[in-house]
Formats: C-alpha cells, structure tokens, sequence
C-alpha cells in the first residue's frame, strides 16, 4: 500500500521541521492533502520568492515559527504537537553556503538534528522519525560508481561534512538510547538533487535556470559535466513517507537505518544535459553557456543506489526525469505568468496522487 492510498495519515499527527524550505513545503501540502494533522517548526523562509508563501503553505497546519539549535523551544514545540510521526527536513541545504558559513552549517545540520532526537527521547507520543540528510553523505565512489547504504560516510566540503556527521550520531543515538521494544523507530532518508516547482535555492540548477529564462538571459553553468541522479521531489517524499509508515509497523525496528532515494540510471545524467532539456521547454529561445570552472571540492560524479527502497518499501519513482522536467519548468511558467500558484502546486500533486 502506497503513502496516497492508505488511511495511515487521515487524523495523524505529525512534527515537521523545515517547513518553510522547498522539500519541506512540498511535503507539508502532501500532508494537509491526506488529512494529516501538522505541526510544522521552522525559521523563515530562506528564499523570496519560495513555494512556502506563493502556495500559502502555512494553510491548514500549525506553522511555527523557531530554530532547530533552540533545544528548549524545539522541545516544547514537539511536546505540544502530540505527535506520533516525525519528519526532520530543517538544515542548510547547499554546498556553496557551506564553504560561506562552514561553522553555522555544522551547528544546524549536526546539533539541530541531536537537538531533535534528545527532544524525541524527552517526549512520550512519537513512535517514528525519519531525518532526512543527503546523498552527499557519502566518501565519494573513485570510479563513480553508485553508493548504497554501506558506502563509507564521508565529505571533504563542509556541507557533505555536516552531513556524513549527522548520519553517524543518528546511529550511535539510535543504538544507545532506542534500543528498547516500545522506543521510537529512527530512519535517515538521503534523497538524489530534487528538482520541482517552487525551488529558490542559490546555486541550485532549476531555480538558476528559471530565474534567467524568465528575465530572457542565458545562463552560466557551473560544473556543467558533473553527473547527478536527478528527480523530481514528490518521488523523494513518496519514499520518505513509505519509509515512515514502514517505522511504525509491526517490523519498524528492522527499518530503523539509512535509505538511499535515487533515480536509477535514466536519472543520472550531467547538469549540461539537463539544462539543455529544461531550455528546450521553456521555449523563447531560451539558452545555456557551459563553463569549465570545477567548484572547489564538490563531487563531479554521484550515483545513488536505491534498490534496498525498492525490494524493502516497493518504492520507485512515478514520474521519470523527462516527465519531472517538464512538471518543474510548468510550475515556472505558472509563476511567471501571475498564476495562483497554491492551486498549481496542488494540482500537480493530485496528478502525482493519481500516478501512484
């Protein structure tokens, strides 16, 4: 049974943090759209324009509004939402960030995340969590080759640094302190480069290349050779979503470890390629120029491993990279044009409900 078909979320309560960044958000409208009861924990949006406020997210769920290094106020916030399912997507989310603000990275990406578990570990409603990370947690492959959950952890940037760290504490809180037979399940979810409607990101591809085709300037690609595994973002959250309602089963302490979400093969391709298929469907001459410049330490070639959530969670993506493609520069046109960009986001999630 998938995430959309089941009665798990109808009248469920739920935690989220990082509701105001572009997964988050996109996760929050799924919510409010199963009949989830949410309550959302967060800073500002970190981006204007983003998806959180042109979809009017904060509708329909207890928007809140903190910081995940404020252990006391997290803590309450978790406490009062009574919640049994929990979903960790607050972090700063960028490689270049990273470099800017190498030490505030490790703050939120590390301890905000050991903030959450002791919270968890305070509280007495939660019987699930899935903390997402990121598939740059991993040392990268020598050959490229795909990683799968028993790659060795590791980052020579800040940001990937952060990351592989917070995957190593999640598992030794895991096994010291959620061992017991009623203690809440804890997963790590770590997701390919997402991409879909609403995305502002800084130095991310899509939301690089809609703000230029929208003013009508070419582009300047960064890494243009670097591989991906590309997807669009509702795929990654189906996965995060399965994965949850798995942890609080019958077996979710066998669940209870890191998941790879990851496109497969037809999903991996370089940003040049990627570009250039996002140009030719915008239209209006839209255009690309590929640099050469590498940046800094970033990975130039990264493939996920995800058959352990296909064989396990019976996941797999619903829309495949072409498809994703032309959802997200859709979504661009949408907002381009002064469309009610709550109603298409909404729209294209029931088209993926109905997929799945």
């Amino acid at each position: 049974m998938t995430a959309a078909g089941s009665n798990f979320w109808r009248g469920r309560r739920v935690f989220l943090t990082g509701h105001t960044g572009f997964k988050g958000a996109w996760l929050s409208l799924w919510l409010q759209r199963v009949g989830a009861h949410v309550t959302a924990f967060s800073l500002d949006p970190p981006t204007r324009p983003g998806l959180f406020e042109l979809a009017r997210v904060a509708e329909g769920i207890d928007s809140r509004h903190g910081d995940i290094r404020d252990f006391a106020a997290l803590a309450t916030a978790l406490n009062e939402s009574r919640a049994s399912v929990v979903f960790h997507l607050a972090a700063q989310a960028t490689v270049a960030k990273g470099y800017r603000d190498a030490r505030d990275t490790f703050t939120t990406n590390l301890m905000g995340t050991l903030n959450l578990l002791d919270a968890i570990r305070d509280g007495s409603t939660v019987e699930a969590a899935v903390l997402v990370t990121s598939d740059k947690c991993y040392a990268p492959a020598p050959d490229g080759a795909p990683l799968a959950e028993g790659a060795p952890m590791g980052g020579r940037d800040p940001y990937s640094a952060s990351k592989s760290c917070a995957e190593i504490a999640v598992q030794s809180w895991r096994e010291s302190f959620f061992t017991d037979t009623y203690a809440p399940r804890i997963a790590t979810a770590r997701a390919g480069n997402v991409i879909g409607g609403g995305d502002w990101g800084e130095h991310r591809l899509l939301p690089d290349l809609a703000r230029a085709f929208a003013a009508g300037r070419s582009l300047t690609l960064r890494m243009p050779g670097a591989i991906r595994p590309w997807q669009h973002v509702l795929d990654a959250l189906q996965g995060y979503l399965l994965l949850a309602e798995r942890l609080a089963g019958n077996d979710g302490a066998r669940i209870g470890r890191g998941w790879n979400f990851g496109p497969g093969a037809a999903g991996e391709l370089s940003v040049a390629e990627v570009a250039r298929r996002a140009a030719k469907l915008w239209g209006d001459e839209a255009t690309c120029i590929a640099a050469t410049e590498n940046f800094q330490k970033e990975t130039a070639a990264l493939r996920l491993d995800a058959s352990q959530a296909r064989a396990e969670l019976g996941w797999q993506p619903r829309w495949d990279l072409d498809t994703s493609l032309s959802r997200t520069i859709a979504w661009y046109r949408a907002w381009a044009q002064g469309q009610d960009m709550r109603a298409a986001s909404l729209a294209q999630l029931d088209d993926y409900l109905a997929a799945i």
